[in-house]
């Protein structure tokens, strides 16, 4: 079990986790939420999540599983055919909305750990825990922006890529929706048999050099 992992290397490890995932979930589904409803979209408004508030953006049973087996998430009801213009674009900007309040998030907790790395910060307990909590919100946004940004159902970037793609392409795609979830568990658990690590290869080395970036690289 993910938590219990998070545990054997500190209670401070564990809730540094579950803080940090927790607001990184419910602002991604904020800026859905609150781009759909600009858009025109009235049914995040109805389900309340138009708030700052994260705990109505955040799924129980997503966020357990997420705990449990290291894989969950949150989600944001959104009705693609209720956005104006043309929905398959306006869908794209809903989608790339997520992902991108991650990289502002990781650019915020990368900014307070170049604070506390300065000499005008006292180096006591409180700096320690804050500094490994900005580390961890780095990582973690970082992490969340460029899963979501994989091009394959049900993920942000299957959306973002059906509203750059010619109205035909993107309709024909339009069938992969209903196989997602299992298209999602092949590329995760068993295309890493075949040689193609979606994490390993990819994702994971983004991350870390992006993080070097923000953390460690030129000024803001």
């Amino acid at each position: 079990m993910l938590i219990l992992r998070l545990l054997d290397q500190g209670v401070d490890v564990a809730i540094i986790f579950v803080i940090v995932i927790s607001l990184s979930f419910a602002y991604h589904e904020f800026a859905h939420a609150i781009v759909a409803d600009r858009l025109g979209d009235p049914t995040p408004r109805q389900h309340g999540r138009i708030t700052l508030n994260p705990f109505p953006h955040l799924s129980l049973a997503g966020f357990v599983m997420l705990l449990l087996f290291g894989f969950g998430g949150a989600y944001t009801p959104v009705r693609p055919q209720l956005l104006r213009g043309d929905w398959r674009k306006s869908h794209a900007l809903v989608a790339i909305a997520g992902p991108a309040a991650n990289l502002i998030m990781a650019v915020m907790f990368a900014a307070i750990y170049r604070i506390l790395q300065t000499d005008m910060v006292p180096l006591n307990t409180t700096t320690v825990f804050m500094t490994s909590f900005a580390q961890s919100g780095v990582f973690w946004n970082l992490f969340l922006m460029a899963f979501n940004l994989v091009p394959i159902p049900p993920l942000d970037g299957f959306s973002i890529l059906q509203g750059v793609l010619p109205r035909e392409i993107s309709v024909q795609l339009d069938g992969l929706r209903q196989y997602g979830l299992l298209i999602l568990v092949a590329a995760l658990f068993l295309l890493p048999n075949v040689g193609f690590d979606l994490f390993g290869d990819f994702i994971f080395p983004s991350v870390q050099q992006l993080q070097s970036i923000l953390l460690f690289g030129g000024g803001f």
